[in-house]
C-alpha cells in the first residue's frame, strides 16, 4: 500500500490550544469546553463532534503506544478541523530524510514541542500508515522556502521526491504555513482520496479542508496508468 501524505499548517501553540489542553479537559470531564472552543472557531456541529471524538480517542492512548501513531496522528487530524491542509501521494519529508539525512536540519522533534513530557516512544517520522511524520517549526518553514528559491540543490532534491507537479503542492503548503506564521506537520492517511471515485474519498478530519491540487494530480496519475494498462491490453 502506498502512502496518502498530508501536510498540516499548525504551530506548537496551536497544538497546545487545540489538542494538548483540550485533552486534559476530556480527562477532567469538561467536554463542553471542547465544544465551546469548536464553536469559537466557527466549526460546524458535525465536525465539532468528530473533533471531540478524536480527543476522546487521544485520552485512551496507552503510555507504550508510539506517539507518532497516536497523539501525533491525532494532532494532524484535529488541525484539519481548524484550517486547510495539503495532500501529495507518496511524497514525504520522512522519506527524503531516509535518503538524505542532512535534511534533518529542517525538522523539530516532538520532545521539543510537547508542553509536558510524554512517556510514549517517539520516532519523529512516518514509519507506517496512519502515522504522523516530521514537523517543521515556523522558522524552519521559512528557511526551507528560502532555500528552495536560493539553493538549486535543495530544489532538485525536493523535486526528485515531489515529482510530476507535486512540488507546487508542497510549496503551497509551506507558503500557507509561512503566511500564517505556523509550522508544518506531515502525516499519513488523515485523508484517503479515492482516485477512481473521488466522491468516495474519506478523511478522519474535515475532507473539505483538504486542498484539491494534490488530489487532482493523484487522480490524473491513476487515470494515466489505467489508460496505459488498457492500451497495452488492447495492443
Amino acid at each position: 500500500m502506498g502512502y496518502d501524505v498530508s501536510f498540516h499548517p499548525i504551530s506548537p501553540e496551536e497544538m497546545r490550544e487545540w489538542y494538548f489542553t483540550p485533552l486534559t479537559w476530556i480527562q477532567q470531564g469538561q467536554e463542553e469546553k471542547v465544544l465551546a472552543l469548536a464553536a469559537q472557531h466557527g466549526m460546524e456541529d458535525f465536525y465539532a463532534e468528530k473533533y471531540l471524538n478524536t480527543l476522546r480517542v487521544g485520552t485512551e492512548t496507552e503510555s507504550n503506544e508510539l506517539f507518532d501513531k497516536s497523539h501525533g496522528f491525532y494532532i494532524a487530524v484535529i488541525q484539519g478541523f481548524f484550517r486547510d491542509y495539503y495532500y501529495t501521494r507518496g511524497s514525504a519529508f520522512s522519506f527524503l530524510v531516509e535518503q538524505k539525512p542532512e535534511y534533518a536540519r529542517y525538522f523539530t522533534s516532538w520532545e521539543q514541542i510537547t508542553p509536558v513530557s510524554f512517556p510514549n516512544p517517539m520516532q519523529n517520522r512516518i514509519i507506517e500508515n496512519y502515522c504522523s511524520g516530521v514537523y517543521l517549526s515556523p522558522d524552519q518553514v521559512i528557511q526551507l522556502l528560502k532555500d528552495m528559491e536560493q539553493d538549486p540543490k535543495v530544489l532538485e532534491d525536493l523535486e526528485g521526491l515531489w515529482s510530476n507537479g507535486q512540488i507546487a503542492v508542497l510549496k503551497k503548503a509551506l507558503s500557507a504555513a509561512a503566511k500564517s506564521g505556523v509550522g508544518l506537520l506531515e502525516a499519513t492517511e488523515v485523508v484517503e482520496p479515492n482516485p477512481i471515485s473521488p466522491n468516495e474519498s474519506t478523511s478522519y478530519s474535515n475532507l473539505y479542508h483538504c486542498d484539491r491540487d494534490g488530489v487532482y494530480l493523484y487522480i490524473d496519475a491513476v487515470s494515466g496508468q489505467l489508460a496505459d494498462a488498457i492500451g497495452k491490453n488492447e495492443g
